[in-house]
Order: structure tokens, then sequence, then C-alpha cells
């Protein structure tokens, strides 16, 4: 079969190998279309025999390997491999012409290419089985992977770069915030009104569970959500230390979910804050004098993906009022400016003490602003 014009002297094969036949089975490529395919694709396409034999590569296997191509039509194709890589190809490659069988390569393994002056670089390969009049054959395409890789490193060094970044801001909020705390404490202990000091102390109270929210972020280095029963855990043991005063009167009762329930930064903190609210409330409120008794804090998560809520007591009830806007108690007032920020919905229960039910979609919907 005469050689295309189109096709450069070089592409052919050497005298001492065979001359391609035409593709056996199914419609026929001619040979000259064939080389042609070859010639010009964008990755190196080698050819082999079952006895690894190099009998056909293109222009692109030249400039990969940097080999002419005299110099590898008719060679084993383990002089492209590295040589610490050559015996374990062959038996690689023995395995393949057993059951031949189109097969990509090289994805989430480590392999590479040898240049003819010894340089490795690394590569994926794509191996397919060519049916020929004079047997099996298989082509493979080889892909260097350099600049990919190259440009992975870069991201991969950005995003590490971003994620120290996000761990030393959260660092430095929660420090900031710390800051403040001990400002209000140190403002609550020159005060000489026991309201004034009252108020600064619930003013430290929501401080310190903005703060907390900032330090697990920085202690699990994971910035896009947060795990709320690690939370409410220091959340309570927070609550507990400010009103130790109240000693074993008033206990205070966790109960979370089996399935660990996460909640992004954005939901987090009005979580945080809403419930710190409702479990000061209690405490103030729920146990004058020396009545003793009990606040639960209770964690659901419904079949809809949404969050249920409640901090109940068995204390002496709420006052009755319609609406809890219509509340003189700015914690009250707060607590319902938490649950819009969560687009949640709210339900009080006033018999044998007060049951706050607070339920919320686990993640913001397209829909809400």
């Amino acid at each position: 079969m005469p050689v295309d014009p189109a096709v450069t002297p070089a592409a052919e094969p050497s005298p001492a190998c065979p001359v391609m036949p035409l593709l056996a089975g199914g419609p026929q490529l001619g040979e000259d279309s064939f080389r042609r395919v070859v010639e010009w694709a964008p990755s190196a396409m080698v050819m082999i025999d079952p006895a690894g034999i190099m009998v056909l590569v293109n222009a692109q296997t030249e400039r990969m390997f940097a080999y002419d191509r005299a110099e590898l039509i008719g060679q084993a194709v383990e002089m492209l491999v590295p040589e610490r890589l050559r015996q374990h190809h062959q038996a690689f490659r023995n395995g393949y012409f057993d059951d031949p069988q189109p097969r990509p390569m090289g994805i989430g393994r480590d392999l590479a290419g040898c240049r003819s002056d010894g340089s490795e670089f690394p590569i994926e390969i794509g191996l397919n089985p060519i049916a020929t009049e004079a047997g099996t054959m298989v082509l493979a395409s080889i892909i260097d992977i350099t600049e990919r890789q190259r440009a992975q490193q870069r991201l991969e060094e950005a995003l590490r770069e971003k994620t120290v970044l996000l761990n030393e801001v959260h660092h430095r909020v929660k420090n900031n915030l710390q800051v403040i705390t001990s400002l209000l404490n140190l403002q609550a202990d020159y005060a000489a009104d026991p309201r004034l000091r009252a108020i600064l102390a619930e003013s430290c109270s929501r401080v310190k569970a903005m703060a907390l929210t900032h330090q697990l972020l920085y202690e699990r280095k994971d910035f896009s959500q947060l795990h709320l029963g690690d939370y409410l855990k220091r959340l309570v043991q927070s609550i507990r230390t400010s009103y130790r005063a109240a000693g074993d009167r008033v206990g205070l009762r966790l109960e979370l979910p089996e399935a660990d329930v996460q909640l992004d930064l954005e939901r987090a903190i009005p979580c945080g804050l809403l419930i710190n609210e409702l479990v000061t409330n209690s405490f103030k409120h729920a146990f004058p004098g020396e009545r003793r008794g009990e606040i639960v804090i209770e964690i659901l998560e419904d079949a809809d993906n949404r969050i249920c809520l409640s901090v109940a007591d068995n204390g002496i009830g709420l006052p009755a009022e319609p609406e809890l806007a219509q509340s003189s108690s700015l914690g009250l007032q707060l607590v319902e400016l938490f649950v819009e920020q969560l687009h949640g919905t709210t339900s009080i229960g006033r018999h044998g003490g007060s049951r706050f039910a607070i339920s919320f979609p686990r993640a913001n919907s397209k829909e809400n602003p």
C-alpha cells in the first residue's frame, strides 16, 4: 500500500518491522488514514505488538520523549519507562495482553515517563487494543501531566494559605471577644448598682456565646460548619459556671440526638445566642427564692431536614402574653430576633413551667432573604 504524501517519510516503520496492515474486523480503515489520525493526535501515540516492540509512534511522541522516530521504532516500549520501573512494567504489559480491554491508567496512580536524557515526568496513559491482520496490538495514548500537577500544587498551596488565614482570623476574633468579656467583667466589679451589674453579666454571657463559636472553629480547623452537639456542651458548661450561685438547686440537662447535627457559621451564632438567652432567662426568672427545678435543652432533626430545639423548665412559668415582641424583657425580644435570623418558628408552652420550641431549616434556601 503506498504511503500517503501527507505523512512524512519519518512516519514509516523501520524495515525491520512489518508495515501496519489494514485494521481487521468491522469497517476497514486504510493504513494511510489511520496513520494520519495517529500522527496528528495531540497526545503521544505509541503502538506496540504483543512482544512490547514499538511499531508506530507519532510526532508528539518524539517531542515528549526527546527521541527521533528512528530511535523508537523496533525498540521495546520499556525504553520510555524509568529504569527503576521497567521490570514491573513488563509484568503489567504481559498481564494486559492476556485480557486486552480499553483502560485508562494513571488516574489515582503515579506513572512516569523517561526522556532520552533520563529525566522523568508524570504521565497518564490510555490503552486501547487494536485488532489487526497481524494480531492484537495496543495503541497507547500518553499525556504529560506536568503542568496539571503544577497547577494543582499551586491551588493546594493557595488553599493552605487561605486555611491558615481563616484560622488566624477566627483566633483573633475569639481573642478580641475574650478581651471584651474581661472589660465588661471589670466594669461590673466597679458598678455599685446591682441592676447594672446584672446587665453587664448578661452582656458577658452573650459575648462568650459568640466567642465560643470562633473557638470551636479554630480548634477543629473546619470553617464551613459547626458541630452543634460540641458547641452546646461547651455552652452549657459556660452558663453553668456563670450561675454557679444556684448550686445544685437548679439542674441543667442537655439531650442530643445520636447523629451529630451540623450548622453553618451563619446559623451557628444566632442559634447559640438563642439558647443562651432562653437558658439565662430560665435561671433568672423560673426559680425564685429557693425553688428547685431543672432546665432541659433538647435538639432534634426531623424528616424535613429541619432542626427542632427546645428549652424547657419546671419553674413558675411565664405570664400570659400573646407575643414575645410585647414583652418588656430584652432577653425575650432578642429571642424573637434570633428566631427571625434563623427563619424559624416558635411555639410557647406554659403548663408545668415554660417551654420554648423553635423549628428552623438546617440550611438557608434560595428564597430566604
